[in-house]
């Protein structure tokens, strides 16, 4: 009964049989007082959690380290700093120009400003954490916490500073590996499988929140799967273990003291913990460190695609049951996908023997595929499923997507304005080419204008944008788009499919009700 002493289960026990005499309930009065009582007590025992977040504690705190960072800021500017996103030092810096404001707005030590002195560069000094991996000294923590640091610090549970060299970063995970030297063993955790993970199951958060390190905090599996839109392989686990400031690269444990995540961000409107953290699962953490201590840096796997959500109703009108998959909008001309027959309009549903259920899944089956492996590619074109084999490239951060491959124009037609689907629509004419700034390997119809009481208007299309395909036919006029139209309805269609691309080329699929 733990804390609970016999007056207050007498008392308890009094409560709930004077609540059933009142319902009537009297000839069931004290077997359902004790049937009923006993949750009672229980709750707040299981609160506690299991009796092993002690044992897991102490197993693995000494494998828990606090990082230390120092940057040297130039003051001179009299502006704060770029920054990282969460890095730690833009508490710091907040902090230290707002107190250096002076009174018309100014910094003290900025030319022009009354009483000010030389401003001179000044050295700060920030927390996070981490955790060793291999008894070598490889440490695992955020790219955000060493991020634009001159020097980095680990400190070990027992206060041991150890200079640490940086192996590598990862700004799409937001993940580095650290490297030390130490006289003696040093204690290292292992990974486990965060695949295994279930909704509800305890873990333990160990890190530097606010400058107290080792600290110890536990609650559940809050959700996986997390997409908090950070990055575009956000595949978060959410946990309501305690995370403050400071707790940034320390790792999330299960209860056998395998680390199945990183912990990385929380949502907080008053920058404390409210139960809402997010942890880098360790299935991805691992595949980017392995790839880091291998090379220095991470290669992902590179398709050449631009990809959108597949709707219900883009789903119905291309006859895709269940709605699943990833919308191919676009394809890079000097990508991967356009040797292999992908094209604008394919539906992939799978990719490596991998399902695609949404479109987000895409980038992150594709990222963690190996560069140059030969992948088969399941697509639905025109309702039926095709297989296509991809030699997938690699993504390079510093590339952009070439532009679509431009194609020779072809005799513009007499303007000429229908109304169909709520929209004003015409040919296409080098005046309204010159007027919406449309390029010229644009083809297709032209948006004028957009009725406010429609699905189009819903749909955010405007003036200025071409439709180039209808249910993955390329149109050339306003009357070919019109026939097109007529055909579905009378096929008894209820949405169509329309590839609309912006003046500068950016193509997108877009499903519209057919009124």
């Amino acid at each position: 009964m733990g804390a609970f002493s016999s007056a207050s289960i007498s008392a308890s026990s009094a409560s709930i049989s004077a609540r059933f005499l009142r319902a009537g309930r009297t000839g069931l009065t004290i077997l359902t007082a004790a049937v009923i009582a006993w949750p009672v007590f229980t709750v707040p025992v299981q609160a506690r959690g299991p009796d092993g977040i002690a044992d897991v504690a102490e197993q693995v705190i000494d494998a828990v380290v606090n990082i230390s960072t120092k940057q040297t800021v130039d003051m001179n500017a009299g502006a704060m700093p770029q920054l990282p996103p969460g890095s730690p030092f833009e508490e710091f810096f907040e902090e230290f120009f707002k107190n250096r404001r002076g009174p018309n707005g100014g910094t003290p030590g900025t030319p022009g400003v009354p009483n000010g002195n030389a401003p001179t560069p000044r050295r700060v000094n920030s927390l996070g954490s981490g955790f060793i991996i291999d008894p070598s000294g490889l440490v695992v923590t955020n790219n955000h916490v060493i991020a634009d640091a001159d020097e980095v610090s680990v400190i070990l549970n027992d206060g041991t500073t150890l200079k640490a060299e940086l192996i590598g970063t990862d700004k799409k995970s937001d993940l580095a590996l650290l490297k030390v030297k130490s006289d003696k063993p040093l204690k290292a955790v292992k990974f486990g499988d965060s695949d295994k993970l279930r909704l509800g199951e305890w873990v333990i958060a160990i890190g530097n929140p606010v400058s107290l390190g080792g600290t110890v905090t536990a609650g559940i599996v809050s959700a996986r799967n997390r997409d908090i839109n950070s990055g575009p392989y956000d595949n978060y686990i959410q946990t309501d273990a305690a995370i403050n400031r400071g707790n940034s690269g320390g790792p999330l444990f299960n209860l056998n003291g395998e680390v199945i995540g990183v912990n990385t961000a929380i949502i907080s409107p008053s920058g404390g913990s409210i139960g809402i953290g997010f942890a880098v699962p360790s299935k991805t953490a691992l595949g980017v460190i392995d790839q880091l201590r291998d090379f220095k840096e991470v290669r992902r796997g590179w398709l050449g695609v631009r990809i959108q959500q597949v709707t219900d109703e883009i789903a119905d009108s291309l006859s895709i049951k269940p709605t699943r998959g990833a919308l191919i909008a676009g394809i890079d001309d000097k990508g991967p996908a356009k040797p292999a027959g992908i094209e604008p309009g394919d539906v992939v549903v799978k990719f490596d023997g991998k399902d695609i259920k949404e479109m987000r899944d895409l980038p992150k089956i594709v990222a963690d595929t190996p560069v140059g492996k030969d992948v088969e590619v399941l697509i639905i074109r025109k309702g039926k499923e095709e297989t296509k084999i991809v030699k997938l490239g690699r993504l390079d951060d510093g590339e952009k997507q070439a532009a679509l491959t431009p194609k020779k124009d072809t005799p513009e037609e007499k303007s000429v304005v229908k109304k169909a689907l709520g929209l004003d629509l015409a040919n296409l004419s080098a005046e309204s080419r010159k007027k919406y700034k449309i390029k010229d390997q644009v083809k297709g119809v032209l948006i004028t204008g957009v009725d406010a009481n429609t699905p189009a208007a819903e749909k955010r299309l405007q003036p200025g944008m071409v439709i180039a395909e209808v249910q993955q036919q390329p149109i050339a006029n306003v009357a070919d788009l019109q026939k097109r139209i007529d055909q579905l309805k009378k096929d008894g269609k209820k949405a169509v499919v329309l590839l609309v691309v912006s003046p500068d080329g950016d193509p997108s699929f877009v499903a519209i009700t057919l009124q």
